[in-house]
């Protein structure tokens, strides 16, 4: 038969220098361009900034006041930021504050618009932290789990919390994943010293236990060097030293900011380790404690299936590496294990602490995601197997990807209606106060009883207005004020000037209340589901301002979830207000609502 006449195709020659041909090796190393993941991490950023509710009334008290006495000169004084105690970091507020002046200079500026661009900020901050350390996932390990880690953070309700939270745990993760990326991403060389300074400012600035994620990182650096030649020894020494010597460089830094603030030498993360730790009159348990499984039933909420995966995601490995005939080399998959770690190592250390608090795992948060992502790539790896000869062979492939994608459309669609269920059961207290820059005057006050924890911070006040505090059932102790002296005391005279008032036991204070009477605007939340009660009876401090009409009138009322009369799936999720939906499976409501007093 004599050979054929026609020619095979030729292969189009592409110049490797040409744009197309740049764009599809990007593709070929990520699976979508850094750019997209970038907006992808930044949109689902942006919609926490607007919409997210103020989980902790730390950060109301600790950090959102702080900034707002730094910009306004005058805000709410925790016995944290008295100079008698000094445990938390003037340098972390003031560079917030820097960020909301800015917003100052622009267009259209008032306290309302500087309280959410710096959320803008931290969702920025926050996206370029994530899309690095996608990049590191997407070069060391594979595109894939690079996809699932988006997914995984982007659809959580535990990203919508931490993302652009005011928190010193917030500002941790962001540096966690900073110094994660450049541990796990070794093109162009080892960056232990870069790493080691992202932790460090992590530690240092933001809360200092989370530089203990850094860990496992530093003990592949000191195996690898151990098992190396002298020179390789050396470079690893030189590195480690490097990172040393930054991170001494910047406590330097935060001490002589804050002997600025406070007037005298202070090490802040020094003070915090020391109270948390070794006090022996107050210490984190004052503030109530939890269970062991704590933790596991917080991270279950807010990254379903994505939390089980992150737990299995060691097993998974090692079952894989025993059943397959992997020909990777020792340091590729001890590297894997020493990526898994972090998370493993962060949960069991805070789940062994008396004092439990969601926002502590924050810095964990993209290494639940990391761990979650890899043990699901690991996992489809296995269920694609098309060997016909195997049982996972055997199942249709239309079928195999059925499952997954409903599976993570589940996933997906439960983060989503936990996000939406948070903002439209909690999101009242940012919305009450718009109506005093109408109806309210210099000088008033704005009074708080058993809502005081609801309180989003002065920046949702009008210039000069103040909160106050009426008492109440709770019994302990509640912030007081800075210092408005100015005359005669410099700058920042509150940072330093001696406070009253204030202790680290939790005790109450009584002159931090103020008489009802003096009171112009009250806020107060109402419950009529629990009021339904027979036995029902308001507590002595907390009567219903609401329904006392001869003295307080309603200037601005918003739904506001009754977690108390809310069974727990309502309570977890959002379910529609529907007739058709049986009654225990339906939120009850409450009022929180802003109150004038009648003349």
């Amino acid at each position: 038969m004599p050979p054929s006449t026609s020619e095979a195709p030729k292969k189009e020659f592409v110049h490797p220098k040409a744009k197309h041909a740049k764009k599809q090796a990007i593709r070929d190393a990520y699976a979508i361009e850094p750019i997209s993941a970038f907006y992808i991490f930044l949109g689902a950023n942006l919609i926490a900034a607007l919409f997210a509710p103020i989980q902790d009334c730390d950060e109301t008290f600790n950090y959102w006041e702080p900034t707002h006495y730094l910009s306004h000169g005058y805000g709410l004084q925790t016995w944290e930021y008295s100079p008698d105690y000094a445990i938390r970091s003037w340098l972390y507020i003031a560079l917030h504050a820097i960020v909301g002046n800015i917003r100052r200079l622009l267009p259209h500026s008032n306290k309302v618009a500087e309280f959410y661009f710096v959320r803008y900020v931290l969702a920025f901050v926050c996206a370029i932290s994530q899309t690095l350390l996608w990049r590191a996932v997407c070069l060391a390990l594979n595109p894939r789990i690079g996809l699932f880690f988006i997914v995984a953070l982007v659809s959580s309700p535990g990203n919508f919390h931490s993302s652009t939270a005011f928190l010193p745990s917030s500002f941790a993760m962001y540096m966690a994943m900073l110094g994660a990326a450049a541990f796990i991403n070794w093109r162009g060389g080892l960056k232990t010293s870069r790493a080691m300074f992202f932790f460090a400012i992590g530690g240092v600035i933001g809360w200092p236990f989370a530089a203990a994620l850094c860990a496992p990182f530093m003990l592949e650096e000191v195996l690898f060097a151990l098992v190396g030649d002298a020179d390789r020894r050396f470079e690893s020494a030189h590195r480690v030293i490097r990172g040393v010597v930054a991170a001494g460089l910047l406590v330097v830094g935060d001490m002589l900011v804050n002997t600025f603030f406070y007037k005298k030498v202070e090490i802040a993360p020094w003070n915090i380790v020391k109270y948390n730790i070794f006090s022996k009159t107050g210490g984190p348990e004052l503030y109530g404690t939890e269970p062991w499984d704590f933790y596991f039933k917080n991270l279950a909420l807010n990254f379903n299936i994505w939390f089980v995966l992150a737990l299995l995601s060691l097993p998974i490995l090692l079952l894989q590496k025993l059943l397959s005939r992997s020909t990777e080399t020792f340091q590729t998959g001890f590297r894997t294990v020493v990526f898994l770690t972090p998370f493993y190592m962060w949960l069991a250390i805070f789940s062994l602490q008396p004092h439990k608090e969601e926002r502590f795992m924050y810095p964990a948060y993209p290494f639940l995601a990391l761990n979650a992502a890899l043990a699901m790539h690991t996992v489809l790896a296995a269920f694609g197997n098309a060997d016909p000869r195997s049982l996972v062979g055997k199942i249709p492939a239309k079928l195999k990807l059925a499952v997954v994608a409903l599976g993570l459309l589940l996933s997906i669609d439960i983060g989503l209606a936990r996000i939406y269920g948070l903002y439209t059961a909690y999101s009242a207290p940012l919305s009450i106060y718009q109506p005093l820059f109408e109806v309210g005057g210099e000088g008033d006050s704005v009074c708080f009883g058993k809502d005081w924890y609801r309180f989003p911070s002065s920046y949702f006040l009008p210039r000069d207005m103040h909160a106050k505090f009426i008492r109440s059932e709770f019994r302990g102790l509640l912030p007081g004020e800075f210092s408005e002296a100015r005359t005669g005391f410099g700058f920042f005279s509150g940072t330093w000037l001696p406070t009253s008032g204030m202790n680290d036991r939790n005790e109450e204070d009584l002159g931090k209340y103020v008489d009802p009477k003096t009171c112009v605007f009250l806020v107060d939340t109402q419950f009529p589901e629990q009021q339904k009660a027979l036995d029902w009876k308001a507590p002595p401090n907390e009567p219903d301002y609401v329904a006392d009409t001869d003295k307080w009138e309603v200037v601005k009322c918003e739904k506001f979830m009754d977690p108390a009369s809310t069974s727990f799936l309502p309570r977890a999720l959002w379910v529609p207000d529907w007739e058709i939906i049986p009654e225990k499976f339906r939120r009850k409501w409450g009022r929180h609502c802003l109150l004038q007093r009648k003349h």
